[in-house]
């Protein structure tokens, strides 16, 4: 049994599998190490070139497009290995990507998952926006990360390349334990699609176990190679999964007030798009809410017994003030840690 599986989810994704997974293979494959690519229902000819260029590569074949969630759910539970890398189909890996990864989670049993640094693919200087060094959220439930405050992205000068506990780790390149993701359920299939990792990692540090960013390695992400950032759908599972991470993981007596007021944020954010005249984003917000209140009935909770200020990798106030009103554009100007 390898120590480690490294699994790629991937819908028609051949063009990236034929860019990529060639470096994943060069750069990964040991006899401690598999690579699995899950297909989550591709009608492309994904399928054909891993079998055909790649018969090394363990393949995993679903019958339709189970999302992020559901795809990753199904392909976990087939694997044995005590250690499950979780990696997008359009990242880039370097020699000696992985090492760093398993070597922490070898010494920290107190460590549920880890990340490398992300940088972006086509500008290998900056970091990437999905990730950067590391996830952060806020109090009323936003996210941010070192490297990158809402749209704005730092260079990569070596100001992140410490080991550091953060609040989350990326789904485009995250390792976990294999029996503690299973443990938990893993992701909530309810999000289908962003957030969850987020959830996930919330869901850790309730259960007493830390995430964290190691510097040392780093991986170079394309990004938005399914759904693209300026997209009304990836807009709507944002708003909606935003919300049902919130009403899920907050403390009892907190967690209403909060949900309410980020609903009148989001409703704020739909009147900008309205005299902006973005009407898919208007429309977007509107059936991301009605989602949610659909969804949050007969929710499983999972509420933190900590406050969100107790919680590691908590900006003890609101990135959005600080972001727009103070003039804090990057993670090292931000103090209230």
């Amino acid at each position: 049994m390898p120590k480690t599986s490294v699994v790629i989810l991937s819908w028609n994704g051949e063009k990236f599998l034929q860019q990529f997974l060639p470096s994943v293979v060069a750069n990964t494959g040991d006899e401690q190490t598999e690579i699995v690519v899950a297909d989550n229902g591709s009608t492309d000819g994904s399928r054909a070139y891993v079998e055909r260029s790649f018969p090394q590569v363990r393949l995993i074949k679903f019958d339709r497009n189970y999302g992020f969630t559901g795809g990753y759910n199904r392909a976990i539970a087939l694997i044995k290995s005590p250690y499950t890398v979780l990696l997008n189909s359009d990242v880039d890996v370097p020699p000696g990507w992985l090492a760093p990864l398993v070597q922490h989670l070898d010494s920290n049993e107190s460590v549920g998952a880890c990340m490398p640094r992300i940088r972006s693919f086509a500008q290998p200087q900056s970091f990437e926006y999905a990730g950067a060094a590391g996830g952060f959220i806020d109090l009323l439930g936003y996210p941010f990360c070192r490297g990158r405050i809402l749209n704005t992205i730092e260079q990569d000068s070596g100001q992140y390349s410490d080991l550091r506990k953060i609040f989350w780790a990326t789904g485009a390149c995250m390792a976990v334990r294999t029996e503690l993701f299973k443990k938990l359920g893993g992701f909530d299939d309810d999000f289908f699609a962003h957030m969850e990792e987020i959830d996930l990692c919330w869901r850790m540090q309730n259960a007493g176990y830390d995430v964290t960013c190691i510097g040392a390695s780093e991986v170079f992400h394309v990004g938005g190679g399914t759904l693209p950032n300026n997209n009304p759908r990836k807009l709507f599972y944002n708003y909606r999964n935003n919300l049902l991470m919130l009403y899920k993981n907050l403390p009892t007596g907190v967690h209403l007030a909060v949900v309410t007021l980020r609903i009148l944020l989001d409703w704020a954010s739909a009147l900008i798009f309205l005299m902006q005249l973005r009407f898919s984003y208007v429309g977007a917000v509107l059936r991301a809410h009605a989602a949610f209140l659909k969804l949050k009935k007969g929710k499983r909770t999972q509420r933190s017994p900590l406050g969100m200020a107790r919680l590691t990798g908590v900006y003890k106030g609101s990135i959005v003030f600080s972001y727009f009103l103070l003039g804090k554009r990057t993670f090292n100007q931000l103090k209230k840690f």
